[in-house]
């Protein structure tokens, strides 16, 4: 793999969602919210870097999609990044119990765009990344509230102890670019506030992250 694709955060989100079998575009297009021009580019890249291939499928209701899986080659690329970023966890664990806010600071600087991928792969837990932007007192991103919202899955699924599957031929539909997002009507604070209420913050944590 090129040295840079594996410094883009947004190519191993779409390798991580082919891994997980949300492996059409608009499937893609869900899993990652990133727009659907940046995505067909990435998907070309991957391909041309022999980590994805593409078979064109036919479906009763949705016609002719373009169905992704992992090779081999992109499940060890997407392996060793996970190892890579497990590494740096154990790391940010270390300073945040040891209070240093100064090291958290430049990590979060330096790997923010990182950390989607690390909730999503189960390195991360939600808790903790709520907690770490808190105490580095930072707001969420809209990437980063899309992940609250549910559009990312983080079953936290292991590629190294996972082998490529064919995953499923018929796309779900729904391939309209859409604005915004459904937080069941409250907005996304009423969802964080929820959800952060399940997971027992502190009531000053969650004002501070919905700020």
């Amino acid at each position: 793999m090129s040295s840079n694709l594996n410094d883009s955060p947004p190519h191993f989100l779409v390798l991580n969602s082919i891994f997980k079998n949300s492996n059409t575009l608009n499937k893609i297009y869900k899993f990652t919210n990133l727009t659907k021009t940046e995505i067909e580019k990435i998907l070309k890249e991957l391909q041309n870097q022999k980590l994805i291939t593409g078979v064109e499928k036919k479906s009763f209701f949705f016609g002719k999609k373009i169905q992704y899986d992992i090779t081999e080659t992109g499940l060890k690329v997407l392996n060793a990044k996970n190892q890579e970023l497990e590494e740096k966890m154990k790391q940010v664990q270390q300073w945040y119990t040891q209070g240093d806010q100064t090291q958290l600071h430049s990590f979060m600087d330096d790997n923010r765009a990182w950390l989607p991928l690390m909730v999503i792969s189960g390195i991360m837990d939600m808790v903790f990344f709520t907690s770490l932007m808190s105490f580095a007192g930072m707001s969420l991103n809209p990437l980063e509230s899309y992940m609250f919202g549910g559009g990312i899955d983080n079953s936290g699924t292991d590629p190294s102890s996972t082998t490529p599957d064919a995953g499923t031929a018929i796309d779900d539909g729904g391939g309209g670019d859409t604005s915004g997002y459904d937080f069941g009507g409250g907005g996304f604070d009423s969802f964080l506030r929820i959800t952060l209420k399940n997971k027992k913050l502190d009531k000053r944590l969650i004002n501070q992250l919905i700020k």
